[in-house]
This record gives C-alpha cells, sequence and structure tokens, in this order.
C-alpha cells in the first residue's frame, strides 16, 4: 500500500519561507514522479511544481524563482521549499506520485497517489 505524508505546513508572514516534505512508503520511490499541487478555497486544484524520477523540474509561473522542489530518494522524500511567500500562496498543498507504467488486467496504466494535504497560510 503506498502511502504519501506531507508535513511541514503552518502560518507564515507574507515574504515569509516554509519547507513542505512528504515522504513515501510501501514502493519503489525512486522510480515515481513526484509533485506538489495546492487548492485554495473556492478554487480548483492547481499543479506548483513536478519532479521526475530522472531530476526534470517543471514550475507554475506563479512560483518559479521563489519555490523549489527536490527530492532525497535515500529517504523517500520530496520537498518543497518556498521563500517570498505571498498571501495568494494560502492552501492546502498535497504531494502526488505517480509510478511506471504497470501492466493491469491488459491495460497500461500509471498509478497516482496523493497525500493527505498540509494547509499552509500566509497571512500577517
Amino acid at each position: 500500500q503506498v502511502q504519501l505524508v506531507e508535513s511541514g505546513g503552518g502560518l507564515v508572514q507574507p515574504g515569509g519561507s516554509l519547507r513542505l516534505s512528504c515522504v513515501a512508503s510501501g514502493t519503489t520511490f525512486s522510480s515515481y514522479d513526484m509533485g506538489w499541487y495546492r487548492q485554495a478555497p473556492g478554487k480548483q486544484r492547481e499543479l506548483v511544481a513536478t519532479i521526475t524520477s530522472s531530476g526534470t523540474i517543471n514550475y507554475a509561473d506563479s512560483v518559479k524563482a521563489r519555490f523549489t522542489i527536490s527530492r532525497d530518494n535515500a529517504k523517500n522524500t520530496v520537498y518543497l521549499q518556498m521563500n517570498s511567500l505571498k498571501p495568494e500562496d494560502t492552501a492546502v498543498y498535497s504531494c502526488n506520485g505517480r509510478a511506471p507504467l504497470v501492466l493491469d488486467r491488459g491495460r497500461w496504466i500509471r498509478p497516482v497517489y496523493w497525500g493527505q494535504g498540509t494547509q499552509v497560510t500566509v497571512s500577517s
């Protein structure tokens, strides 16, 4: 059973920093593409940043130059370093993991897993 557990959220003032962590268990973490998504109240979930198993990184335009995604395969952990936080960054941040292709009942699929989310609030 694959589990993703986030931590590191909280309340921070504008301009401050937070570091989110997502620990994976029950799987070969190094083969997964990982990502961070967020959902603000009344809005759709949006991609924040992704990092593939080979280390290719992608960011949403709204967080470029402020957020940094990284992974430590030895610790089964993906991180999101968030700097220069703004009130509009307030959201529930969730970790996402996409498994490699697997054959399931005659079809090739890529299972996707989600963590439970961690609240980030940016407010003075």
